[in-house]
């Protein structure tokens, strides 16, 4: 077994160095050196060199799959990039609704792997295994505009195809037994909608099911600030629970090993198939192929074949965010939750309640050891309140599942019974969610890193405890003093942050891709301008509640919306849900996303005030200034404007208003001289213009843009910037921009 874990861990090292080290074609002479290595592994001690020669090999294997699956499955995809096409495609899952339509996975004909189909709502009424045909234009799914994203093709889709019109439907093999999963998964879910009242069906169809488009936001925000929301994501823990419930009705380890393989490839597919399901299936198969088989199961064996089987049916998975926390999480579990839990027993006699408790807390430890620095790198986040989420939920998660389950299965047959078994699965998910919340408002239940120092505290921290196992003696001492050492520094690491924003007016263009977020800040106040991104992958709102709460924000005292384009106001909803607004000053026009917007202000109790003349607020150590809409076309040009001042140092916002609605503002209001400006509507030719340049004349300007495809900024604006003499500053280049000014400092 340890051979068949040296050479399935040696392929997978290969793997992961051709996505992110060789890269392509390099990855032909990583190969090369890798088979290198294994020659001179020859040389090594005999008890070494039979592991050196078969990890080489292995590696130059992974490297070699690694070129050759790209060049045999995604160049041809690539080939068709840029084409417009009439095409013929069958369905292999259900569409799910996309930011203007509809998006369904499909497969063409003659092109290896899947395509992501982008369409009109009418292929929300298709099912897998229909076809469509129509014109479609052709997009390489690993570059998106000027941005690499692995999103797609770590799932195996090298294509997107965004249709040129309406597609035409037909029955293709909608009746095929291949379907059935995906067929079972809607139908479960429209039982469970059934079934489950508000949040909880939300949470539910996920824990079941593994869709997660119907969680609401806040359910959503609380589990994740609660460390929570790996309960939502289908992995091992699922399959584990199933496994039980398997092995609880069948009551023989043999006859659970003879139907669980079967079962497992069965939920997999039901649940779409993700890597962290997938190595999941293949961790729990193997143990059971070891009881047929009579042989002896190896965690670690299991683990690195799982990823071996994974990496060869798609090299593209290791860039997965799922894949590379899920095999984390494991390999913590299987190396520190066993040293962790027997420490915690310390060889006594403990009772049930302890011991359960013990065993969640060092799950949720094992875990989290080697998560936490991917979770920081993937998703900006520290949930230190994940351990205790862990032992107070999990139990919690088992209970919702198995009686979710079989409530689900049950309501086929007696839609009574069925609601009878989904109440104690109601009140457990009410109880996770109810214990989200309340940890999610623990101070200190998750730092960000939008605090630039708790990348090195979280370093720190790793060291500090790597050095309390490495020094005999001492006891549990040393751990009690390693922790609050750690928790000492964590407060020192938070106010020096906090620190940074001490001075008369801070100004923070937050880095939200094609968008725009604007923090101001001023002795103690805090204001938002503006809360959104045109990048579907991107949340504003997430975005700017962490670096909020960085600063020591713990109620943000307004937030000011120039307009409601999406790309100023799709992360409100967001935003509202992780943290208290006091004030919400809006222009009167109520168009687009208007209505939704003051709804979901409404529920949050949040203030609504429209601007329709000049207001001039007091802001912390200066003023505040907010110009009413001048402009009489286009929701762009009824937008406000900000000023933020303090003594002679001036900060302008425009939002996405023309040169024309500029002219208007010059013209109906006395502005100063400005040392800080954004630039109008991301960078486009029509706003910043020349004549708002030479009456402000602005020291800095920032451009809030990201992957677009408008060409923001143009080169037009860039021009004229330089020909001013202005600093430029992109967030596309150098992400978040902070400008800081005190009343007696000359520059920003």
């Amino acid at each position: 077994m340890r051979r068949l874990a040296a050479f399935a861990g040696g392929f997978s090292l290969g793997v992961f160095l051709a996505r992110y080290l060789f890269r392509e074609d390099g990855s032909l002479l990583g190969a090369g050196a890798a088979l290198a290595l294994g020659l001179l592994s020859l040389g090594l001690p005999r008890e070494w060199r039979r592991r050196g020669v078969v990890l080489c090999a292995a590696a130059a294997l992974g490297l070699g799959w690694s070129w050759l699956y790209g060049r045999q499955v995604q160049g041809p995809a690539r080939q068709l990039a840029g084409r417009t096409e009439t095409v013929a495609a069958t369905l292999c899952g259900f569409a799910s609704e996309s930011d203007f339509g509809a998006r369904a996975p499909v497969r063409l004909e003659g092109v290896p792997g899947k395509v992501m189909l982008y369409g009109g709502r009418e292929l929300l009424d298709l099912v897998p295994g229909q076809t469509v045909a129509g014109e479609v234009r052709f997009q390489d799914a690993a570059r998106i505009r000027d941005e690499d994203v692995s999103a797609f093709t770590s799932k195996n889709i090298f294509l997107l195809a965004y249709g040129r019109g309406t597609f035409t439907a037909g029955e293709g093999s909608r009746n095929s037994p291949r379907w059935y999963p995906a067929r079972l998964a809607r139908a479960m879910a429209e039982r469970i909608r059934l079934l489950f009242p508000g949040e909880a069906a939300g949470f539910m169809t996920a824990l079941l099911t593994g869709d997660r488009g119907r969680v609401s936001e806040g359910a959503y925000t609380a589990l994740t600030e609660a460390g929570l929301n790996h309960i939502l994501a289908v992995s091992g823990m699922h399959c584990g629970f199933l496994m039980a419930l398997a092995g609880f009705l069948l009551q023989s380890r043999r006859l659970q090993a003879l139907l669980g393989i079967p079962l497992l490839a069965f939920y997999a597919a039901l649940t779409g198939g993700s890597p962290s399901v997938l190595r999941a299936c293949v961790m729990l198969s193997l143990p059971l192929l070891a009881v047929l088989t009579r042989r002896e199961n190896d965690g670690p064996t299991s683990l690195l074949t799982a990823l071996f089987l994974i990496l060869l049916a798609n090299p593209f998975a290791a860039a997965s965010v799922g894949l590379q926390l899920s095999f984390a999480a494991m390999t913590g579990i299987l190396w520190l939750t066993p040293r962790l839990y027997k420490r915690l027993m310390n060889e006594r006699k403990r009772g049930r309640v302890f011991r359960f408790l013990a065993a969640a807390f060092s799950a949720s430890m094992g875990a989290m050891v080697f998560t936490l620095p991917l979770t920081a790198y993937y998703f900006g986040a520290l949930v230190l309140a994940a351990p205790l989420g862990g032992a107070l939920c999990l139990w919690a998660a088992a209970g919702a599942f198995a009686f979710g389950l079989a409530a689900v299965f049950a309501s086929f047959l007696s839609p009574p019974l069925g609601a009878l078994l989904a109440l104690p699965a109601r009140g457990a998910a009410e109880y996770i969610l109810l214990a989200a919340k309340l940890l999610s408002r623990l101070p200190y239940h998750a730092v960000y890193t939008a605090n630039p120092y708790i990348k090195y505290w979280l370093a720190y921290v790793y060291v500090l405890f790597a050095a309390a196992c490495f020094f005999k003696g001492a006891g549990r001492r040393k751990y009690f003093l390693a922790s609050l050492l750690a928790a000492l520094t964590l407060v020192l690491t938070v106010r020096l942050n906090a620190a940074r924003y001490e001075n008369d007016l801070d100004v923070l263009v937050l880095d939200v891709g094609q968008g725009q977020s604007v923090v101001l800040a001023s002795g103690g106040e805090f204001t938002l301008v503006d809360c959104g991104s045109g990048n579907s992958w991107r949340n504003a709102g997430e975005t700017a509640a962490r670096q909020l709460r960085s600063m020591g924000c713990r109620r943000l005292d307004r937030l000011v919306l120039t307009h409601y384009d999406r790309d100023h106001v799709s992360g409100v909803a967001g935003l509202l849900e992780r943290l208290e607004v006091d004030a919400l000053l809006v222009p009167e026009d109520e168009e687009g996303a208007g209505p939704a917007v003051l709804a979901l202000a409404g529920e949050k109790g949040v203030e609504v005030r429209f601007v329709t003349e000049e207001e001039r607020l007091a802001f912390g150590a200066g003023t505040l200034t907010v110009f009413p809409p001048l402009g009489d076309s286009g929701d762009n040009e009824r937008g406000l404007s900000v000023l933020a001042s303090v003594g002679d140092k001036d900060f302008l916002i425009t939002g996405d208003m023309d040169e024309g609605t500029e002219a208007k503002l010059l013209e109906t209001y006395r502005l100063p001289d400005v040392e800080g400006l954004v630039a109008g509507h991301h960078g486009s030719k029509y706003a910043t213009s020349q004549a708002l340049l030479e009456a402000l004349r602005p020291e800095i300007v920032c451009v809030s843009v990201g992957s677009n495809a408008y060409g923001h900024p143009t080169d037009e604006v860039l021009l004229r910037l330089a020909r001013q003499g202005c600093e430029i500053y992109r967030t596309d280049l150098h992400g978040t921009i902070h400008l800081a000014w005190n009343q007696e400092d000359s520059h920003g």
